[in-house]
């Protein structure tokens, strides 16, 4: 009856209430450094994080958008307030880093007396980054204006209107005209693609329109252009500020009138595709510089669609970066991680060459990372060395950090008042069986004592 004689543990029944919320338990000291984790912890984090984060910073879990994330948990702790659903990214080596949502609070009198010097406690759970992140293709919504621009994609599924899609370099004009393609009611038609600034003014008249043999020499057969190839699908112009302006009236006719010619010939032919415009010139200034027709300009954009630059978007930075990351563990097989350290960067550095440049960025550190995670210094140069991370990085030499949680912290703090049913219980992962064949009891009688001592 030794067993039925201990009174329940209090830090496991907190861990069982707040595992009931999908939350995990982490106990931390007046420095701030974590004493126990909860079972839950594992389950809902990573394998084997409860056993390693004993003895590790608060700091060095978690991080946020803002580098007072941490520190602002801190100063409410240290008055004694309660910090309730703060966003902040958990460092994990196994899922990578991931978005979750931290509580904070003073540690209740009954467990500190059971683990002394437990003065604070967090509870974490997964952000529901489910219900307010989408995927657009390749890209991720998470910030509010890429969601705007979700809303507005799903509104579009039924309608053919003329999109203008306008943006600075690398914001992902393309993915977001598939994505407009792949949601309409065309979606099972082809979507087709020129860059207007690829072809000298004659080659993108002929890609354009096609053309019936003996138009010109060197033409000895039929070739269909790009109007016909795109046929009950979606054709997608970008850079279509670089048309000239001959040819600006001749695709004004054809969006006006829904029907072109090939050259050289006499025959009519309908258009029955959508057109989605891009660019990232400013057509309104070159409308009124005259280098581009303003008619042809507002029938383009029917339905304007701008894209911001990365830089105002840093919501969107960490899942991006994630999404890239599993794009390239797909093609490579190698699956990599980002810690805090690499992470703080990514969200300091500007991207002026917005997400092309990350991808690019990701893609060169994956090619020097030696180990599971990336590091600072597997980064660009030009990346590593921009005055926004050198001076976010002031305080933390840019050399390679130690991968976490990938072995216990050096002392981490024993159990003070271990409760030998509840560690049976944690060591068997709460397989009753087990439990019951470890404690040579029936699984009736453990049944019995769990329910006894508040565990059932």
């Amino acid at each position: 009856m030794g067993v039925d004689s201990n009174p329940p543990n209090a830090f496991s029944r907190a861990d069982l209430f707040f595992a009931s919320m999908g939350r995990a338990l982490l106990l931390l000291d007046g420095n701030f450094n974590i004493l126990r984790a909860g079972q839950s912890f594992d389950g809902l984090i990573c394998e084997g994080a409860s056993q390693r984060v004993p003895g590790r910073a608060l700091d060095d879990m978690i991080f946020g958008e803002g580098s007072a994330t941490v520190q602002e948990i801190k100063n409410k702790l240290a008055v004694g307030e309660i910090d309730e659903g703060r966003r902040a990214y958990l460092n994990c080596p196994i899922r990578g880093t991931r978005l979750v949502s931290v509580t904070s609070a003073p540690t209740p009198e009954e467990i500190q007396s059971e683990t002394p010097g437990a003065l604070y406690f967090c509870a974490i759970k997964p952000a529901a980054e489910d219900l307010s992140t989408r995927s657009i293709g390749d890209f991720v919504a998470v910030s509010p204006a890429i969601q705007r621009i979700d809303h507005l994609i799903d509104l579009l599924q039924q309608s053919d209107a003329t999109v203008l899609i306008t943006g600075e370099s690398g914001t992902g004009k393309e993915i977001i005209a598939r994505a407009i393609h792949q949601r309409s009611r065309n979606r099972q038609g082809p979507f087709v693609g020129v860059n207007c600034a690829a072809f000298p003014d004659q080659l993108l008249e002929n890609e354009l329109f096609g053309h019936r043999r003996g138009a010109y020499t060197g033409a000895h057969r039929d070739e269909r252009g790009r109007f016909e190839l795109a046929q009950k699908g979606t054709l997608f112009l970008d850079e279509v500020g670089d048309i000239p302006l001959p040819l600006q009236v001749k695709l004004l006719r054809v969006l006006q009138e829904r029907q072109f010619e090939r050259l050289g010939d006499t025959q009519t032919r309908k258009l029955e595709a959508r057109i989605i415009a891009a660019t990232n010139r400013d057509l309104e200034a070159m409308v009124q510089a005259g280098s581009f027709r303003d008619d042809l300009y507002y029938r383009l954009r029917v339905i304007p669609i701008h894209i911001p630059p990365l830089r105002d978007r840093p919501e969107d930075i960490e899942a991006l970066a994630r999404t890239l990351l599993n794009r390239l563990a797909e093609k490579t097989g190698k699956q990599l991680f980002i810690p805090s350290t690499t992470m703080k960067a990514l969200l300091a550095y500007p991207w002026p060459g917005n997400v092309r440049e990350m991808e690019n960025a990701l893609e060169f550190a994956s090619t020097l990372c030696q180990g599971h995670f990336i590091q600072v210094e597997d980064l660009p140069q030009d990346l590593r060395h921009h005055a926004a991370v050198t001076a976010l990085l002031k305080d933390h030499p840019i050399d390679r950090q130690p991968e976490p949680w990938l072995e216990p912290a050096a002392n981490p703090p024993a159990n003070p008042n271990p409760d030998p049913l509840i560690e049976t219980l944690e060591q068997c992962r709460w397989n009753k069986s087990r439990a019951a064949q470890a404690l040579g009891i029936s699984r009736t009688t453990l049944w019995r004592r769990m329910r006894e001592a508040g565990l059932s």
